[in-house]
């Protein structure tokens, strides 16, 4: 598989539909990403704010952070009750992202287990770019081989194993696959690179109960 011949292409809504067929067919409800390793605390969340709460989105920047939610499980201050696979379940902007994480058997409890974690997580028309019959073969793949996929590479290239806000994330890192990325910039514009693909962080600082989530524009590939 040419991992290089992910291009932007006019695939949408096949895309989409693809991720969704080949999920359905990999997994049954254990693969549910919302409840995956999880005790639904984000129930608890549902209420919104108390009123000795801090506002867990003072921090937050970029553009697409007015796309999240104002309250409930899905708002900065339910995430941030939540580990990072369930908080992610709850964001409208990364649905595409928890299927794939979904297709991989113990992802999603390794996650929420994990004690320290930096997510860069690709929004969903980042996925949407992919080619509809790779992205059939990446998740077939995903289903027989689990954690030795090459989904599993390309998402474990996005994740940290360290819990970096904004004023720590930038620099060369070390990715839970055992390459690098390099983080540039602040609050006022950031960019996550992988020597191939060079993403864009649309919303970052996002706080969760073990992470914290840098959405961004495009899936790092990890191919140099």
């Amino acid at each position: 598989m040419n991992l290089h011949s992910i291009r932007r292409r006019g695939v949408a809504a096949a895309a989409v539909l693809a991720l969704s067929v080949s999920l359905a067919a990999c997994g049954g409800e254990d693969d549910e990403p919302t409840t995956n390793g999880t005790d639904n605390s984000s129930e608890s969340s549902d209420t919104g704010m108390g009123d000795n709460e801090t506002d867990a989105g003072a921090d937050v920047f970029g553009d697409a952070c007015s796309e999240v939610p104002a309250d409930g499980a899905g708002s900065f201050n339910g995430m941030v009750q939540d580990p990072v696979a369930t908080a992610a379940s709850n964001n409208p902007l990364l649905s595409n992202l928890v299927a794939a994480v979904g297709a991989i058997d113990g992802l999603a409890d390794t996650l929420n287990t994990s004690e320290a974690l930096t997510v860069f997580a690709p929004y969903n028309p980042a996925f949407e770019e992919i080619p509809a019959d790779m992205l059939n073969d990446l998740v077939k793949e995903a289903g027989e081989k689990g954690q030795d996929s090459t989904l599993f590479k390309i998402l474990g290239h996005h994740v940290l194993a360290e819990n970096d806000q904004v004023d720590d994330v930038a620099g060369d890192k070390d990715t839970l696959v055992g390459d690098s990325l390099t983080i540039e910039g602040d609050e006022n514009g950031m960019t996550v690179s992988d020597g191939t693909v060079t993403a864009n962080v649309l919303c970052g600082n996002i706080p969760t109960a073990n992470a914290t989530v840098y959405v961004i524009d495009k899936v790092l590939t990890g191919v140099k």
